[in-house]
């Protein structure tokens, strides 16, 4: 098995090549062997009549000379027969070539008749043409086959000449362009091995516009995306060995504290308290990551039933009533009464983050508006708050598992793991819709979800 790009090419084109040689040796014969047949024809008619006036006029004098001047020329054989069908001048020009005739066609042009008919023969071409003719109260018959069998080989040469040097040069130019071709091609498996080996930093320069070119432009791209993405998983594994390594480490501490210290019933109860929340804290960010492994799975399937979205909305709001009341947070509420066919639990998942995030990021006093209008074919949900806001060149990043905007701040109980919105654009991808995300920094975020209706 041939596993060269640059070999393949090279067979390629010899491939074509020959291929192309047989169609045009085909398509020559088809449509020009005909025109040519009749060309030649009508060209040894015309020479036939110049000869049979030629020999008329020196009748009876100087027939044997024109006959045997005639005969000189290296295209024609001439041969003249009389009304008894005897071939002429045979005995007397003993340098004259005869033609192979039947007595049938000898007869059919001392009859007066045209002919255009083959005579074989290893000297003689397959054309034969009789023209027949009158000297005095005589009848003849003259008739004429080109001898190009000398040229045929001299064309021959010179085609086959013309085809190896086309070969010959052909293949010096392939050589070269074959290389061109696969020189980046080259380049770019070299940078796949080393982008393998977790070399994301490195880049290929091109100025071609071409297929090629966009496909190293594109690897450039996916280089950074990579790069991009390698990035954030350290910085994930960073977060979650520390986020794992604090609560643990207070619970370890709490512990020991209850074991070996008298501690009075209020010290013990914080102490507990305290334990709790990091015990809930370590459970949702495992119960996070199982979720988005969950939903990553090719073949997950969704529990897909009729049920109110607008209610499901009202519920969320509810539940996370202390939170946004603790805040003094106010809530609006503007939405249609829909009803979707959709998975209920994984919807809810998403309106559970995204009012959460809501919630997180919005300073007291602030305000959160949800909406839900109803369309011919989609319904449009849009949460809307006046938080803190996401900069401009980080909202094509924030759905990537593990980001975070704010990597600044305090990790506390309250902070996520950065997954939530991977989360919410996988499960809305899951419903074939899809999520928008708007925001300024300073005034507030707004996440608008579409989702097909029926």
């Amino acid at each position: 098995m041939i596993k060269s790009l640059y070999v393949r090419i090279i067979f390629v084109f010899f491939a074509v090549v020959i291929g192309s040689l047989i169609l045009t040796f085909l398509i020559y014969g088809k449509m020009y062997s005909s025109q040519f047949k009749s060309f030649l024809q009508e060209t040894l008619i015309l020479s036939g009549k110049t000869i049979i006036q030629s020999y008329v006029e020196s009748y009876p004098d100087n027939q044997d000379s024109l006959l045997k001047g005639i005969n000189a020329l290296p295209i024609f054989t001439v041969n003249i027969y009389d009304n008894k069908g005897k071939l002429l001048h045979q005995d007397d020009i003993r340098k004259v070539k005869r033609i192979q005739l039947s007595g049938k066609q000898i007869q059919q042009v001392l009859g007066g008749g045209v002919l255009r008919d083959k005579a074989p023969g290893k000297n003689h071409s397959e054309i034969v043409i009789g023209l027949p003719f009158q000297v005095g109260n005589a009848s003849y018959a003259l008739f004429l086959s080109p001898e190009i069998s000398d040229l045929e080989r001299v064309l021959a040469y010179i085609f086959r000449s013309q085809l190896l040097l086309v070969l010959l040069f052909g293949s010096l130019l392939i050589l070269i362009a074959a290389g061109y071709i696969v020189r980046p091609l080259r380049k770019l498996t070299h940078a796949t091995r080393q982008m393998a080996k977790g070399d994301f930093s490195i880049r290929l320069h091109t100025r071609r516009r071409d297929e090629i070119g966009e496909l190293t432009r594109s690897f450039n791209l996916m280089a950074k995306e990579l790069g991009a993405l390698e990035q954030i998983r350290k910085q994930f594994v960073s977060d979650v060995s520390h986020e794992f390594k604090s609560p643990l480490t207070s619970i370890k501490g709490f512990t020991q504290a209850l074991k070996h210290k008298k501690l009075d019933e209020e010290s013990r109860m914080r102490l507990l308290g305290i334990m709790e929340a990091e015990t809930d804290r370590l459970s949702r960010l495992s119960g996070d990551l199982l979720q988005l492994s969950t939903l990553e799975y090719e073949h997950f399937q969704l529990d897909t039933r009729l049920f109110r979205l607008d209610e499901q909305l009202r519920k969320c709001v509810i539940a996370f009533e202390p939170q946004w009341l603790a805040k003094n947070i106010s809530i609006e509420l503007q939405m249609a009464d829909a009803a979707i066919v959709a998975d209920e639990d994984r919807l809810n998942l998403v309106w559970t983050n995204l009012i959460s995030n809501s919630i997180k990021f919005t300073e007291p006093g602030g305000k959160i508006r949800v909406t839900l209008e109803l369309g011919s074919e989609c319904v449009k949900v849009g949460i809307t708050d006046t938080g803190s806001g996401i900069p401009e060149d980080e909202l094509d990043q924030i759905f990537k598992p593990f980001y975070k905007v704010d990597k600044s701040r305090d990790r506390t109980a309250s902070s996520g793991s950065g997954i939530g919105l991977s989360i919410v654009r996988r499960i809305v991808a899951l419903h074939n819709g899809n999520i928008m995300v708007t925001s300024r920094i300073g005034e507030g975020t707004t996440f608008t979800i579409h989702l097909p209706s029926g």
